[in-house]
Parts: C-alpha cells; sequence; structure tokens
C-alpha cells in the first residue's frame, strides 16, 4: 500500500468545486434565468480574486511560484504523456499549470464581459454607471464576444477534463479522488 501525502489545501479544493459548479451554472442558465445567472458570474468573479490571492499566499502546491513552467515544457510534458512516459508532479504537471494561466484569463475575460453585457442590456451591475447607456451596436458586440468567450471556456475544461483523464491513466492515479480528498500517492524514492 502507498503512502498517501497532503496536496491540496481545503481552500484551493472548495475554489476548484465551487467554480466549476458556478461557471456550468452560469453557462446553462444564460439569459433564460437572469439573477442565477448573474450570481453565478459574480461567484466565478470572487473565486478568481481569491485564487489571485491564494496563488501568492497559499501553501506551496497552490502558489504560482510552484508552478511556473514554459510554454515547451508543456508541450515537451504532453508528447511524453502521449507515449505514456510523462513525469510525474505532485503538484501541477507543466501542461495542467499552463491550462490553469489560461482557464484564469479565459474566465476572467468571461465575467468582464458579461459585466459589460449585464451594463449595456439591463442597465445593472458595477459597470453600469459607463456602459448603461452605450447603444444597441456595443450591447451586441459585447454580447458576442461573452458568448465567444464563454463557449472557448467550455472547449478548455473539456481539455482539462481530457488532460485529467490522460494523467490518470499515465500515472495510474485518480486526480479527481485527489482534488475532492487533497491526498495523492508519494513519490517513490530510489
Amino acid at each position: 500500500m502507498s503512502t498517501q501525502i497532503k496536496v491540496w489545501d481545503p481552500l484551493l479544493r472548495a475554489f476548484h468545486w465551487i467554480l466549476a459548479s458556478a461557471f456550468f451554472i452560469a453557462y446553462f442558465t444564460e439569459e433564460d434565468l437572469l439573477t442565477p445567472h448573474v450570481w453565478a458570474g459574480y461567484t466565478v468573479l470572487a473565486m478568481l480574486a481569491f485564487r489571485l490571492v491564494w496563488g501568492f499566499t497559499g501553501p506551496r502546491h497552490a502558489r504560482f511560484s510552484d508552478f511556473m513552467y514554459s510554454p515547451s515544457k508543456a508541450i515537451a510534458y504532453l508528447k511524453d504523456a502521449v507515449y505514456m512516459r510523462a513525469k510525474r508532479y505532485i503538484g501541477h504537471n507543466p501542461a495542467g499549470a499552463i491550462m490553469i494561466f489560461i482557464m484564469i484569463f479565459s474566465l476572467l475575460a468571461t465575467s468582464l464581459t458579461g459585466l459589460a453585457v449585464y451594463a449595456a442590456e439591463e442597465h445593472a451591475g458595477p459597470l453600469a454607471p459607463w456602459l448603461g447607456s452605450v447603444g444597441e451596436h456595443w450591447e451586441d458586440i459585447f454580447e458576442e464576444t461573452h458568448e465567444f468567450l464563454a463557449n472557448f471556456t467550455l472547449f478548455l475544461v473539456f481539455l482539462h477534463l481530457g488532460g485529467v483523464a490522460l494523467e490518470s491513466l499515465v500515472h495510474k492515479e485518480n486526480l479527481v479522488r485527489a482534488m475532492i480528498t487533497g491526498y495523492k500517492r508519494q513519490e517513490k524514492h530510489s
């Protein structure tokens, strides 16, 4: 039986699952259920603000400095993973790290354009004083951009899930369980 070590702290795990839930609530409610859509969007923004702070102040594996890798290192990792020979990382692997930064940026852009749509179309939200009377042309631009970014973020989520499945297979480790419990198998020392 392998030794388990604590990798993901409770706040990081809560952030992960709350963010995922809020994104899907926002994505699937769209304009049909505006109030839950807006509150889910605010929750996404709050989670992103938390993650940015936690990325500098949290425990080791939550810190951005723990998983700063170059794109070339991420590509090399993905090639090795396809051939089932990728190095195992206790924290984020290089491909997962790049995905985290891309998803943070995409979720932030999606949320900010959502606030712009809310201000322009509903004359509500924190941007309403500046964008509440921009006119139909800008309303359409904000809405199209917001929808594109939401769909792009969903695409990233599917890539993320594929990456989790691939790494779980390569390293024979249930990464979903690790994000629930916080524990991963300790590295074997030769």
